[in-house]
């Protein structure tokens, strides 16, 4: 490999970071740092934390190989060592107000090991402006901005699970930069990554609306779903047909209803909400009732089987909060077992990727044995696995035959259930 005397930091290798650290240490010499020392000597070794993104172990083979990658703790090493430093650590959300003090952590860090030419390029998702408030700490290094050193924003846009495909060509990738030899260096590294190529944007702040907004268009659509799903409630239609057939004009765009899960959608709106916006803030809030409507859903179907929801045995399919992917950033399950245990009944749970500590965390029951006991089953996660059930021998077994469906995983037809959905 070509010398080009770029060396490359990235900082956070958790489940973004560290698929980004190993793309990219393809073309550069690459310094993966991290605050977990277990983690940073396990990936020197080539063990791979994160099980479940395809390609990922082969790449850190592959890079530790080549010794294009090596891990460490040591962040003013690696800000000594790398003339690019990508940060990509979590953005927070406490109270509804965005903390971005691990990114200003890293910052200050990488301050002790700043020098002239160096470029620092956040990926993390942040509010507007949030780049460019890094300026003063790391100007406390004796350097200029722009004279001295350079900032981008360049969002992360992948997905866990599919972190290789999307970092490496799914979408394009977005740049602001603060001056153009920052902008040339760096439009070169996305370039050789991204066979999608890349987008510039005229400015750092407009970079970091792109990525906070395209959370707010989901959340506002998930929400009109969800408000949509209750009007073909009353009018007793299925609300997937209704969407399906008005998505086939080009013009609309309806998502499914449902909860909105994970650390970022329920996340990105709240960095731009003011008294402005009330349409989001909205959004947001119909959003979260969804746990309200789901609980209604029990009783109400429990009611039609002349059953009381005190005392009895509710089964919960899914903790993660999407298929196939051991994640638990804002799970449904979380509020709406918080909400069931008010009633005083016996809550069992099933998650395929979950693990006896999993369960204890949620404190609930592993569910182990047949559904003869069971008076209502809540699918909550779309896993693969729920879809291979027999739901019509289920049906038969279940002491009372409820079934509250928000994936759609059940076919009603075939079960010969009575599936409630939201």
């Amino acid at each position: 490999m070509k010398d080009t005397g770029i060396k490359i930091a990235v900082y956070g290798q958790g489940k973004m970071g560290l698929p980004l650290a190993q793309v990219i240490a393809q073309y550069y010499k690459v310094i993966g740092v991290d605050i977990n020392k277990n983690l940073t000597e396990n990936l020197n070794k080539g063990i791979n934390p994160i099980n479940d993104e395809p390609m990922l172990t082969e790449l850190l083979e592959k890079n530790l190989k080549s010794k294009n990658y090596e891990a460490t703790t040591d962040f003013e090493y690696a800000a000594q060592n790398s003339n690019i430093h990508i940060i990509l650590v979590p953005t927070l959300i406490k109270e509804n107000k965005p903390d971005l003090g691990l990114v200003k952590d890293v910052a200050k860090k990488i301050k002790e090991g700043l020098k002239r030419g160096d470029i620092i390029i956040t990926e993390c998702t942040m509010p507007p402006g949030s780049t460019e408030m890094l300026i003063p700490v790391l100007e406390e290094s004796g350097l200029k901005y722009i004279a001295d050193f350079g900032l981008a924003h360049c969002p992360e846009r992948t997905m866990t699970g599919t972190a290789i495909r999307d970092i490496t060509g799914q979408y394009p990738k977005i740049i602001g930069a603060s001056d153009e030899r920052t902008l040339k260096i760096v439009k070169e590294i996305y370039e050789k990554i991204n066979n999608k190529g890349v987008i510039v944007m005229s400015s750092i702040v407009a970079a970091e609306m792109v990525k906070v907004f395209e959370g707010c268009y989901r959340d506002v659509n998930i929400a009109l779903a969800n408000e949509l799903s209750y009007v073909c409630e009353k009018y007793k239609v299925n609300s997937e047909e209704i969407f399906n057939a008005a998505n086939s004009q080009p013009y609309c765009h309806i998502h499914k209803p449902g909860y909105v899960g994970g650390h970022c959608i329920p996340y990105y709106p709240w960095f731009v909400i003011d008294e402005n916006t009330e349409l989001m803030r909205t959004a947001r809030k119909v959003n979260e009732n969804v746990i309200d409507r789901l609980i209604m859903k029990v009783i109400e179907g429990l009611n039609e089987c002349n059953v009381a929801i005190k005392d009895s045995n509710i089964l919960i399919l899914g903790l993660t909060f999407r298929g196939d992917v051991y994640e638990f950033a804002h799970t449904p399950a979380k509020p709406f077992i918080e909400k069931l245990k008010k009633f005083n009944l016996n809550i069992y749970a099933y998650d395929p990727l979950c693990k006896e500590e999993d369960y204890k965390r949620f404190e609930v029951e592993e569910f182990k044995d047949d559904f003869k006991n069971i008076d209502c089953v809540v699918i909550l996660t779309d896993h693969k696995e729920f879809y291979k059930i027999d739901w019509s021998k289920a049906g038969r077994e279940m002491r009372n035959k409820v079934i509250v469906d928000i994936r759609g995983i059940v076919d009603e037809s075939k079960a010969k259930l009575s599936v409630l959905k939201l």
